[in-house]
């Protein structure tokens, strides 16, 4: 079947990512050793893919802001990166990172013309035309008049922030405001005994003879009313002016005593009910009517309406002062603060993880912990350590830059710091594949049981419970060889309801077929096909990702 999707020169042929593990290195964590935060050093798909099996469906709010693609060479990027290229590593990026937003979470990726058009099509067709949530959120970052490049024929001013979502459960936070209580004050009074009373929403409402309304400024009685004056364009634009118009202008109704009175109307509206005067003559094209709301909700503070997100914001003053923000200079795509804590007050609230793979100097990570979420940020290269790390010990300290102030930061809070581990699978002196060096044990039982889409947990109490799938299904992994009294032995341990995978070098011929319920296969064989190996590089920026090799992935 035909679909509508942009296309490129290497689509449909991306390789399938290794599923590498992450390597706590504790020396790099800093704060409360309890935190669920992290900052990952390494190629940002190499991480999206550790991260995918543990956090699929969890990320309540994604922000990126990768690289423009511009044709200009940055101080920290590479931004001039052939067309395909773009969109096929951008392609790659956005098909994991929708797998770990979750069903009522926001996708948000700031992007600026260069290739802007381009991603939102490649995200029309990731998340679904439908995906598209209402609106582009544009953002002012820099005033025309102060451009140093005189030689432009068209200045940058405006970037753009695409923003998706996977479900209509994904709802916005919306800002709150008084619905305007003081305007609310007018009761209707008469100085006459009224002669017709109606029932409206379990409330009564009482009609005098024509011609004895008043209008007092009670604010003690029952109902509070703000004055309302509709006319021309809003009588036929709008629902309650057609309402008034149609429907509550001169009726007249007799009771029983033969006395006629003119009801000029009460109609339903968000509030309960709402008075209606009507015009003062017949065929009158205004008029005036009081809308209610019982004083109850505005004592009680309930009386409060959405304001819309805007979808323009002007930070050209914050672009141009952000620079020293955190303590942490990065020329050529820093972003301030406040526009973070804007999409994060819209699109999260405090507790949720929101997640950043292309941190920069760290703007979301700070803006994320100083406003009491959970987060994870991923960069490559050396100013993770230089800048990013830096900014959050500073932040977690109680930098007052940025927002500080205006939340009052007084620092707190932890991260833990976290390296990709190899490859797994090197190639020998021969070119056969083999398991690399860098490996001790633990890494490589958590290795394998990733590749083979089980979680690392092993049982303090049952050697062979090395990780799991479901609740029944387990996982072995050793570097000895498996014989018959071996297997035996955990067969024998093994409950009918429970399953097995054992991953060894070599065993005894056989063993592959003597339990339906136990699979045995050899390493590295049983993950060659997994994935693709000893690729370190999906940037086209080489860089050398050192390992780190600390207590807890020791060899016991």
């Amino acid at each position: 079947m035909q679909r509508l999707e942009l296309t490129w020169i290497g689509k449909g042929e991306e390789p399938a990512v290794e599923p590498r593990i992450l390597l706590h290195d504790p020396y790099k964590d800093y704060g409360d050793p309890n935190t669920e935060n992290m900052l990952i050093h390494g190629d940002n798909l190499l991480a999206l893919k550790a991260l995918e099996q543990q956090y699929a469906g969890q990320v309540k709010c994604i922000y990126i802001d990768p690289p423009y693609n511009t044709g200009e060479a940055f101080e920290y990027y590479d931004d001039n990166l052939e067309h395909s290229i773009w969109l096929g590593l951008m392609y790659s990026r956005l098909r994991i990172l929708y797998n770990l937003l979750a069903d009522d979470g926001f996708f948000c990726c700031q992007i600026d013309d260069s290739e802007g058009h381009y991603l939102k099509a490649m995200l029309d067709e990731i998340f679904g035309r439908n995906g598209y949530y209402q609106t582009t959120i544009y953002i002012r970052v820099r005033y025309p008049e102060k451009t140093l490049k005189q030689d432009m024929a068209f200045h940058k001013e405006i970037e753009q922030v695409h923003v998706y979502r996977k479900t209509s459960a994904a709802k916005p936070i919306l800002n709150k405001v008084e619905a305007g209580y003081e305007k609310f004050k007018y009761t209707i009074s008469t100085d006459s005994t009224p002669t017709k009373t109606i029932e409206l929403g379990g409330k009564k409402v009482e009609i005098f003879e024509k011609g004895h309304y008043t209008i007092s400024s009670d604010e003690g009685s029952e109902y509070g009313l703000k004055e309302i004056w509709a006319s021309g364009t809003i009588l036929d634009g709008n629902s309650s002016g057609r309402f008034f118009r149609d429907y509550l202008t001169g009726r007249y109704e007799e009771d029983g005593y033969g006395v006629i009175y003119k009801v000029y109307g009460i109609g339903d509206d968000r509030y309960d009910f709402r008075y209606f005067t009507g015009p003062n003559r017949e065929g009158a094209t205004k008029g005036k009517y009081y809308q209610g709301v019982p004083l109850s909700k505005l004592e009680s503070g309930e009386m409060t309406r959405d304001v819309p997100i805007n979808g323009f914001i002007d930070l050209a003053a914050s672009f141009g002062n952000c620079r020293q923000e955190g303590g942490s200079e990065f020329r050529g795509g820093k972003k301030p603060e406040v526009l973070l804590r804007t999409l994060l007050t819209h699109f999260s609230k405090p507790g949720d993880l929101i997640l950043d793979s292309f941190l920069g100097s760290g703007t979301t990570a700070a803006v994320a912990h100083k406003m009491g979420r959970r987060y994870i940020g991923i960069e490559l290269g050396e100013h993770c350590y230089s800048l990013c790390k830096p900014r959050l010990d500073r932040v977690i300290d109680g930098d007052q830059t940025g927002i500080s102030k205006d939340l009052n930061w007084q620092g707190g809070g932890g991260y833990k710091f976290y390296e990709l581990a190899p490859s797994l699978i090197e190639k020998d002196k021969y070119g056969n594949p083999v398991i690399s060096e860098q490996f001790n044990s633990t890494m490589l039982i958590a290795a394998v049981a990733k590749l083979n889409g089980y979680f690392f947990a092993p049982d303090a109490d049952v050697f062979w419970k090395q990780g799991y799938s479901q609740d029944k299904s387990f996982i072995y992994v050793t570097t000895e060889y498996l014989d018959a009294k071996m297997l035996d032995s955990i067969a024998s341990d093994l409950s009918s309801m429970e399953s097995l995978l054992i991953c060894t070098p070599a065993f005894d011929i056989g063993l592959d077929k003597r339990y339906d319920n136990i699979q045995v296969k050899k390493i590295p064989k049983s993950v060659l096909d997994k994935c693709e190996y000893g690729v370190d590089n999906y940037n086209l920026n080489v860089v050398d990702i050192p390992i780190i090799d600390e207590e807890e992935w020791e060899d016991d």
